[in-house]
């Protein structure tokens, strides 16, 4: 039994491998920034989720210092024990206050808010109706849930009114999209999403991993940014991504149905609690960012230089406006050259292909930070340049 297992494993292996788009991890020996080590050499980083530049800013390796002093390692316990600090219930209130909800709640990861949410909240009763591009851990999430599944069509708002009119008999019904889809960068248009949701008396989940601390005037995500706060009534988000990249995630919302979580959501009551250092180093983010708008500025400033560059040269992109900007090559065994052809020119990237993103959409897909300078972008555009003409990627 065994050596069958071990074979149809190969097997798979061996698919994986021939198809050309096999996983490799690359060991980094430095903090994560602008540029990382690698090998004992220096490359230019496009690919971290560190948006705002925070992940070695010294404010908030200072707050995770004193916190690791004063509070210690970690919790060795779940919230509902011991493992509940000063500085969760801190940060549950910063967070709220941030985005204007009633109440939050802190999971170990996004994921584990997404996973915990729907089947908490919704039975078989009820129904969601999720983008068909929504991130792997909402698709996770609705799996575990007992309610009827609506997937409409990516972004098609007259195919989710369609289904929303269908699905009128059932007891309860949220709309469950990403704030930015990862891959592409769009950002859904919750606006209509929103008033879909009151003429249909739907609730809404919009997941912002991709959005929070940068996205909008102030940094609150795409609810700022389609001006949809307090219409929303529940938002996940990651607190490793642009708010310092380290690790922890939390949903926020109307107050009754982040109690409901607190009581029955299962990868809250059974995961050990965030880290102290991490809660301090989360608290001196937030107020980064309301202390240090320049940090978007200078984002949004490198991603319209990077974006409009690359079409110029005669690169295929998503449309966007987005940070995160996809380097369509059309196929996994081309995007995984490119890449590590571009690794070997000193620049840090990642292909994606099948099943991360769909047959044909495969990628390589850049990602900018406020860490980056000009220069950094012109070294960049240069070595794309260079090595798309000789695998006559571009012209």
């Amino acid at each position: 039994m065994i050596e069958d297992v071990r074979r149809a494993l190969q097997d798979e292996l061996e698919k994986i491998d021939k198809a050309g788009i096999t996983k490799e991890e690359r060991v980094i020996a430095s903090p994560q920034s602008a540029h990382v080590i690698v090998q004992g050499k220096v490359y230019l980083n496009l690919c971290a989720n560190n948006y705002l530049g925070l992940a070695d800013h010294p404010d908030l390796i200072e707050a995770a210092k004193k916190a690791l002093d004063q509070r210690g390692y970690g919790m060795a316990s779940v919230r509902f024990i011991c493992g509940t600090q000063d500085l969760h219930h801190m940060l549950e209130e910063r967070i709220s206050r941030f985005l204007d909800t009633d109440a939050a709640i802190l999971y170990s990861s996004c994921f584990d808010a997404n996973t915990g949410l729907f089947e908490t909240l919704f039975s078989e009763p009820d129904a969601i109706f999720s983008d068909a591009l929504n991130h792997a851990s909402i698709i996770d999430g609705i799996r575990l849930c007992k309610a009827a599944r609506y997937r409409y069509n990516h972004l098609d708002m007259s195919d989710l009114e369609r289904q929303l009119q269908e699905a009128k008999t059932h007891r309860f019904r949220i709309i469950a999209t990403d704030g930015v889809f990862s891959m592409d960068g769009e950002v859904a248009p919750l606006g209509r999403i929103c008033d879909l949701a009151e003429q249909y008396e739907a609730l809404v989940m919009a997941d912002d991993s991709h959005a929070t601390g940068f996205l909008g005037e102030g940094g609150r995500g795409s609810i700022e940014y389609c001006s949809v706060m307090g219409r929303v009534d529940l938002i996940t988000s990651t607190l490793g991504k642009a708010m310092g990249g380290a690790s922890g995630g939390f949903t926020a919302g109307r107050r009754e149905l982040i109690a409901i979580l607190r009581q029955r959501s299962r990868p809250y009551l059974f995961s050990n609690a965030i880290p102290p250092m991490t809660a301090a180093a989360s608290l001196a983010a937030f107020d980064l960012i309301e202390k240090r708008p320049d940090l978007r500025v200078r984002l949004w400033e490198n991603t319209q230089f990077f974006r409009k560059a690359l079409t110029e040269v005669g690169f295929r992109i998503r449309p966007g406006f987005h940070p995160i900007v996809p380097v369509l090559i059309g196929d996994p065994v081309r995007a995984k050259e490119m890449a590590q052809r571009l690794f070997e020119e000193g620049i840090y990237v990642v292909s994606f292909s099948y099943p991360v993103v769909q047959v044909g959409e495969d990628r390589i897909r850049v990602q900018l930070s406020a860490a980056h300078t000009k220069a950094d972008l012109e070294f960049a555009l240069e070595r794309f340049t260079k090595v798309a003409k000789e695998m006559r990627i571009i012209p």
